[in-house]
C-alpha cells in the first residue's frame, strides 16, 4: 500500500490531524469489510514488526500479531527478559538496531513517569515508524477502536453525542491513566460532548486535561468533570466505566521518589469507592438507548455488573475489541 503516512510514528492520536485520522478510519473500515469477505490484504508482504511488551496483553498483542499476518508480514513478540533490555540496553540503541532489521517497532511500556519517555526516545532514533501499544499517558490504538465503534453504532455525525467516561472500582491492579486520557483528548475533536466522573483522589493528569479542554474548544464540543457518578450518567448515550489509578494525584517526580508510599495511599483511597459500579441503577439514569463500552478486560462485579456487560442491547464491548484488529491493521498498512 503506497501511503503519504509511510514512516510516520503513532505515539498518540494527538500528533495526527483530524483529516489524517479520517483516512485511518476509512482504511480500517475497508480492511474490516475485506476481512469479513476473506479478501486477501497482503499490503505488507514479507515485512517485519518488532513488538516489545513490558506488560501483559491480550487484545493489543493479538490484534497486532494477527494483523501483521493478515497483511502478509510477520510480528516478533518480544519481552524485556528476551532482550538485552534486561541488561540495561537503552531505548536509543534498541531503536537504532531494530529499525535496521525490520520495518516497524511497536512497544507497550506503562510504567508511570517512564513509559512515554521510553517510546519517545525510541521514536527519535528509529528510521522506521514507532507505534505505542500503550504507555503511562496514551493508548492511541484503543482510542481509534473506541471511536470506530461509536461511528458504527451511533453514526459518523457525532456532534453533541453525550459520552460519559467514568472511574469505576476495581481491585486487580492500579491501572494506567492512558485509556481515559486518550478518550478525552480524541472524542472532543469529533464534536463529542464528554463528561468525566471520578473521585477527587483519582484525577487525570492536569496537563492532559488542559490539552483536552483546548481540543473541545477547537472541536466545538464540551468537556465537563464531576465527582458524582450518578450525575455523569444522566442522559448519557455512551458510558465507559473503567478503573484507573490515582497517579494524577501526584507530581511525577514525587511519585517516583515515594512510590511505595503513594501506592499504599492509592490503595487506601480505592477502598472508599466500592459503590462506583456500573449497574442497573446507573444505566437507568442514562439515555434509553445507551451503549456500554469498555477497553477490556473488565473487572466484572466491580467496574460493571455481568447483567450490563452481557446485555446485547447495551454492551458493544466485543465489537470494540474486534475493532482493535482493524484499526491496528490500518495504522500498520499506512505507516509501514
Amino acid at each position: 500500500m503506497s501511503s503519504k503516512f509511510k514512516g510516520k510514528h503513532f505515539l498518540t492520536c494527538q500528533d495526527w490531524s483530524k483529516q489524517e485520522l479520517d483516512t485511518v478510519f476509512e482504511t480500517a473500515s475497508d480492511l474490516k469489510q475485506k476481512f469479513a469477505n476473506e479478501t486477501p490484504t497482503r499490503y505488507l508482504q514479507d515485512k517485519t514488526l518488532f513488538m516489545i511488551f513490558f506488560e501483559q496483553s491480550t487484545r493489543t498483542r493479538n490484534s497486532m500479531e494477527a494483523g501483521m499476518t493478515q497483511l502478509g508480514g510477520h510480528a516478533h513478540d518480544l519481552t524485556a527478559d528476551k532482550m538485552q533490555l534486561s541488561h540495561g540496553e537503552t531505548p536509543k540503541d534498541t531503536a537504532i538496531i531494530l529499525s535496521r532489521m525490520g520495518h516497524g517497532i511497536a512497544s507497550r511500556n506503562c510504567f508511570y513517569g517512564i513509559g512515554n519517555e521510553y517510546l519517545s526516545e525510541m521514536a527519535k532514533n528509529s528510521t522506521k515508524p514507532v507505534m505505542s501499544l500503550q504507555d503511562d499517558i496514551y493508548h492511541p490504538f484503543q482510542g481509534l477502536a473506541d471511536l470506530m465503534t461509536i461511528f458504527e453504532h451511533l453514526g459518523k455525525n457525532t456532534k453533541n453525542l453525550k459520552v460519559t467516561v467514568s472511574w469505576a472500582y476495581a481491585d486487580t491492579h492500579s491501572k494506567p491513566l492512558s485509556v481515559p486520557q486518550t478518550q478525552i483528548l480524541l472524542f472532543p475533536r469529533f464534536g463529542i460532548d464528554v463528561t468525566v466522573a471520578h473521585p477527587k483522589e483519582f484525577p487525570l493528569s492536569k496537563n492532559i486535561v488542559e490539552k483536552a479542554k483546548k481540543n473541545a474548544e477547537e472541536g466545538g464540543s464540551s468537556l465537563k468533570f464531576t465527582n458524582d457518578m450518578d450525575e455523569a450518567f444522566e442522559g448519557a448515550q455512551v458510558v465507559i466505566p473503567k478503573n484507573w489509578g490515582g497517579f494524577g494525584h501526584y507530581d511525577v517526580n514525587e511519585y517516583l521518589q515515594n512510590e511505595d508510599e503513594c501506592k499504599k495511599e492509592m490503595k487506601a483511597n480505592l477502598e472508599k469507592y466500592k459503590n462506583w459500579i456500573c449497574d442497573d441503577k446507573k444505566i437507568k439514569l442514562a439515555d434509553k438507548n445507551v451503549k456500554l463500552m469498555h477497553a477490556l478486560p473488565a473487572d466484572r462485579g466491580n467496574e460493571v455488573t455481568d447483567e450490563i456487560l452481557d446485555d446485547p442491547n447495551i454492551s458493544i464491548v466485543f465489537d470494540e475489541a474486534e475493532n482493535r484488529l482493524h484499526t491496528a491493521k490500518s495504522i500498520m498498512s499506512l505507516t509501514m
